[in-house]
């Protein structure tokens, strides 16, 4: 197969996956070089640069960014195609290959775990039109900050669990999302939240998880909107209502197979500007793509199929 012609810029977390891209790098760029004749190729420092290298990559001309990472690396990347909250060149696209602890994403695009696959993927698999969503929210000194994203946001637990990964990291401490997910279960209970979709004002509850879903999973694995598309212009908005620790652990499979919209506590919606405000005394924690990047109040909004990626998106 002749290689493509591409005008291509690669960004590469050299930190995902725990470290193992930075060493695995050498084998990822002969893997590249197979299915793409020329390529430049950055590799991220510290946390946001993938979206200042994406942007400068993006205003020189470059038609295909190739992210090397997990879900944060690309959502970095994605938010690099936008300058001043307008897209830099809307024929530009996205490829993933995916390198990191969290690459949930993936699933919903069809993009093989295998190096050699995914990077063969890139070079076939046709351009796809995705909706982006775009979240307003607290930043981390009180000020109103807005980020896209590509996969799933969410308040509660979600952002709890990750806010305990890396104080774990912090503390130099070897960091497992699951450890850290049964810690976090074992005392959290939920934010009091009021919730409004499309301007109809939901009840107001206690919920465990809130998840404003474009993607279909997150949390390493866990199937949350299973009926979600990334094309259909919809967010798929899945309330967990509070549950016992032990009917927790009971019903915990049915949140990773998908099968947990029938519950009794899950409540399902779908719509396109999701506003939720915390009822609650302590900041409740919203995460973008498996990064914890502010707090409630949040405003939510869909952007119909704005940004174009390589996959493969199943019909129903």
């Amino acid at each position: 197969m002749k290689p493509r012609l591409l005008k291509t810029r690669v960004i590469v977390n050299p930190a995902s996956d725990r470290g193992r891209t930075r060493h695995r790098w050498l084998e990822i760029k002969e893997n590249l070089k197979s299915f793409f004749k020329e390529f430049k190729y950055d590799f991220t420092e510290k946390p946001q640069q993938a979206t200042d290298l994406a942007r400068e990559a993006i205003k020189e001309g470059a038609e295909l960014l190739i992210g090397v990472g997990g879900d944060g690396t690309a959502n970095e990347i994605a938010n690099g195609f936008f300058s001043n909250q307008k897209i830099i060149n809307p024929e530009a696209t996205l490829g993933i290959v995916p390198s990191g602890t969290g690459c949930d994403l993936i699933r919903s695009l069809n993009i093989p775990r295998n190096l050699k696959n995914a990077v063969r993927f890139i070079s076939e698999a046709p351009d796809q039109h995705i909706d982006l969503g775009q979240v307003t929210y607290t930043g981390p000194e009180g000020q109103t900050a807005s980020r896209y994203y590509l996969n799933i946001a969410d308040f509660g637990l979600g952002g709890e669990v990750v806010k305990k990964v890396n104080e774990q990291r912090l503390k130099r401490r070897a960091s497992s999302y699951v450890r850290c997910l049964a810690e976090v279960m074992l005392s959290f209970k939920g934010y009091q939240v009021k919730i409004s979709v499309d301007g109809q004002e939901k009840a107001s509850d206690n919920y465990l998880i809130g998840a404003i879903a474009n993607g279909q999973v997150f949390g390493k694995g866990m199937k949350i909107a299973p009926l979600a598309r990334l094309d259909d212009s919809f967010f798929d908005i899945i309330l967990v209502k509070s549950l016992k620790f032990i009917e927790l652990c009971l019903q915990g499979w049915k949140l990773i197979s998908g099968s947990h919209l029938s519950h009794r506590q899950v409540s399902f919606t779908r719509g396109k500007r999701v506003q939720v405000t915390s009822l609650y005394l302590e900041p409740v924690l919203v995460e973008l793509d498996g990064e914890q990047v502010g707090t409630l109040p949040a405003l939510f909004e869909i952007i119909p199929r704005s940004f174009k990626t390589k996959g493969f998106i199943k019909r129903s």
